[in-house]
């Protein structure tokens, strides 16, 4: 049966959700809109939703073959993707590899510092709250999942983590860090979910350490479509 969009689920700050004609699945389109600092700036990219649709194409279909099960079907326009209907966890996951931004602002530590040990966090994805950090006693307080679930988000999260840095080393990209978010299918299976792009992940050029991310936005830097456009023809490569 063909796929056709339906009503509106959702709209996010990057994304709209559809529904569709299918009950386990959804179309998602990736919007221009760029926003930073829990929404305090807003702006538009041109073209941004475009190139991070294919960006997150490329990456996730990548992890498939890796052995990640991600919520992506497939890609089925510039903007468009249909992916498997989830129910998201209310956590976002922070991976570090270099401690920047509020990490480095909030504990004091050098910006550009390279831990010795890949640094691993959670927050609680809720915007009255602006995603607070939280543990995973905190996370179990507040019924965001099971003991079991949580251990199984960190095992893969760290997994995907290994995986793009096995991807992104060739390409001279060093991933800084990136936010993950995971969901469960009606039999329990925890898939990837949302999107890998600039707008998630902090990727700077390994020989250079120009920011290739949405940093570029949040800190006045300029030359955000270029950033982003310079991440899809480097992945292209692949």
């Amino acid at each position: 049966m063909k796929i056709e969009r339906g009503n509106m689920l959702y709209e996010g700050k990057a994304k709209i959700v559809y529904k569709t004609n299918h009950e386990d699945k959804v179309i998602i389109y990736f919007k221009d809109d760029a926003t930073a600092f829990n929404g305090l700036k807003k702006s538009t990219v041109h073209d941004k939703g475009i190139m991070n649709n294919e960006i997150t194409a490329i990456i996730f279909n990548y992890l498939e073959t890796q052995g990640v099960s991600t919520h992506l079907i497939s890609k089925i326009s510039d903007r468009e993707q249909v992916c498997k209907i989830l129910n998201i966890f209310k956590i976002e996951v922070i991976i570090r590899n270099v401690i920047t931004g509020n990490m480095s602002k909030r504990l004091g530590i050098k910006d550009g510092t390279v831990p010795d040990e890949t640094i691993y966090e959670m927050c609680y994805k809720n915007d009255e709250y602006q995603d607070p950090l939280i543990n995973e006693d905190h996370a179990l307080a507040l019924k965001l999942a099971t003991k079991q679930e949580l251990s199984h988000i960190k095992e893969l999260a760290l997994n995907i983590n290994a995986l793009l840095q096995k991807l992104l080393d060739p390409l001279d990209i060093l991933l800084v860090d990136l936010k993950l978010e995971f969901g469960k299918d009606s039999n329990q299976k925890i898939y990837l979910a949302d999107e890998i792009s600039p707008d998630t992940c902090r990727f700077w050029d390994k020989k250079t350490m120009k920011k290739l991310d949405k940093d570029r936005f949040r800190l006045n830097l300029g030359g955000v479509e270029d950033a982003y456009s310079e991440i899809l023809k480097r992945l292209r490569t692949i």
